[in-house]
């Protein structure tokens, strides 16, 4: 919890996604768009955020469907290639997220100087890419090795694209990973990326988490922003800033202003 107060710095904070182009080596990649067609596509997108006025932004490679549990080393080092591109025009804490390996977004985040990162540690799940069994103690281990202690880790406790093959309730789920591993925020997300998670899970993880910072992850919209930060302690939001809420276009410049002006109308009497 220290480590998030320090990087965000505020109550309730507003984390809004940079979705990377497709990696090269992944099927999505398109050859002809390149490297710098990729640099100057996410400047474009962070550019906008940044004007809107978000607390924070993330990096993250949602394009590079299928997922798998171990990125190729192609896909994290050449996220770090274009994050450094941008390094001078951030003007915001960044975190990454390296889809889904905990691992490799600790080491991108240590390659980056990234202040946080958002993965799945804990559970068990049959999912669209075969059981994913996450390793908590190995991870944070790692993020131990490479001297990164002040990495604020943001647990996701309800994987997207999968259903927990633990059978207690998401609350006592979330509640039993932060006594076994001191996450620095818990987030709550639905079924897949753009979809919301429900206030009723919001609400039960918050009440069992009175002390830990619980965001929403997924799904969260224009008209919907106001009711979730009366229960969360913030929001990631990526798909409703894009040019028809579409996940896969490009951020909309309006819509991002419109979210940012939606939240600082909400938060005058939240905080």
């Amino acid at each position: 919890m220290n480590n998030f107060k320090k990087v965000f710095g505020t109550k309730k904070p507003i984390i809004a996604m940079v979705h990377l182009a497709a990696m090269p080596g992944t099927p999505l990649h398109d050859a002809d768009f390149g490297l710098e067609g990729c640099v100057d596509a996410a400047r474009k997108d962070l550019i906008a955020l940044q004007r809107a006025g978000f607390d924070a932004i993330m990096f993250g490679n949602e394009n590079d469907r299928p997922y798998e549990f171990q990125v190729d080393v192609a896909s994290t080092a050449t996220m770090a290639y274009v994050i450094g591109r941008l390094k001078n025009d951030i003007t915001l804490p960044f975190g990454v997220n390296v889809l889904w390996d905990p691992k490799s977004s600790i080491a991108l985040a240590a390659a980056t100087g990234a202040q946080f990162i958002r993965e799945i540690f804990t559970g068990t799940y049959a999912s669209d890419m075969g059981i994913w069994a996450p390793n908590a103690g190995e991870a944070l281990r790692y993020r131990k090795r490479l001297g990164n202690l002040d990495l604020a880790v943001l647990y996701n406790v309800s994987a997207e694209f999968a259903d927990s093959q633990d059978r207690r309730s998401l609350a006592d789920r979330a509640r039993s990973a932060v006594f076994s591993s001191v996450p620095d925020a818990v987030l709550v997300s639905g079924q897949i990326t753009g979809e919301a998670a429900a206030l009723t899970d919001l609400e039960a993880v918050k009440a069992a988490l009175p002390h830990t910072p619980v965001l929403a992850n997924t799904g969260v919209k224009h008209n919907t922003v106001e009711d979730v930060l009366r229960i969360s302690d913030g929001c990631i939001v990526g798909s409703s800033l894009k040019y028809d809420g579409n996940t896969w276009n490009a951020v909309d410049p309006d819509r991002a202003d419109d979210f940012m002006a939606t939240v600082r109308n909400s938060r005058k009497g939240l905080i």
